[in-house]
């Protein structure tokens, strides 16, 4: 689990390809590993992965071919810049929001505007994660927990603090840069736990609460 709040901004070393898989080397002086063994979870752009390398200066990562098809760590390069953080502790502040490190799938940046000191973004979900993203709710962005500012169908809209830009790769994101979306789990296990009895019915796989069930099971008008 993460929290959300980057720690650290990453460089990818080498990319090396090993049997459909891939090892990413990364370059991280800003991250401090000392009290890291192998095995931690380190999340990369939002994507929890396992240290299988440890230095003074870096780690590695293998990622799995589904992990490099369904985000965006499939299109590094060697010198791409990545968000970084480690796994929470119990000591950890919450600053954030829980993160998983599980990515539900890949947004896009539709607009980017200045807005004050901070920056407005307009991003594009995919339509079948419209329905978790709420106005004032939490959504992590290549691990970065933020705030929705406002909603309007699939596209929602963030408004970033110079402090964030900074210090994450969001400073680089331009239109049309494809990004990487985990939403708010509370909202996933919430909508699982609706369908009660029905979630143990296979066809019932992949179906959403909508109103007609709200209303069969008295929750709407």
């Amino acid at each position: 689990m993460f929290t959300g709040i980057i720690q650290a901004i990453g460089q990818v070393s080498s990319l090396q390809p090993q049997g459909g898989d891939m090892r990413l080397l990364l370059q991280a002086p800003g991250l401090s590993l000392r009290e890291s063994s192998l095995g931690d979870s380190i999340a990369v752009n939002g994507v929890c992965l396992t240290a299988v390398e440890l230095s003074e200066q870096g780690f590695a990562a293998d990622v799995s071919c589904e992990t490099l098809s369904l985000t965006t760590l499939g299109s590094l390069k060697t010198g791409s810049q990545v968000n970084l953080e480690k796994a929470l502790t119990l000591s950890t502040p919450l600053g954030g929001h829980l993160v998983s490190g599980h990515v539900d799938g890949l947004g896009e940046i539709v607009q980017r505007s200045t807005d004050g000191r901070s920056q407005r973004f307009r991003l594009r979900a995919p339509d079948s994660l419209a329905r978790y993203i709420a106005a004032k709710g939490s959504v992590c962005i290549d691990g970065v927990s933020l705030t929705v500012n406002r909603i309007e169908g699939a596209e929602f809209e963030l408004n970033i603090v110079p402090h964030t830009l900074q210090n994450t790769i969001m400073q680089n994101y331009r239109v049309g840069s494809p990004v990487n979306l985990e939403v708010d789990l509370l909202a996933r296990y919430l909508e699982r736990l609706m369908l009660g009895e029905r979630a143990a019915d296979p066809a019932a796989s992949g179906l959403g609460v909508d109103m007609d069930f709200l209303r069969s099971h008295g929750f709407a008008g």
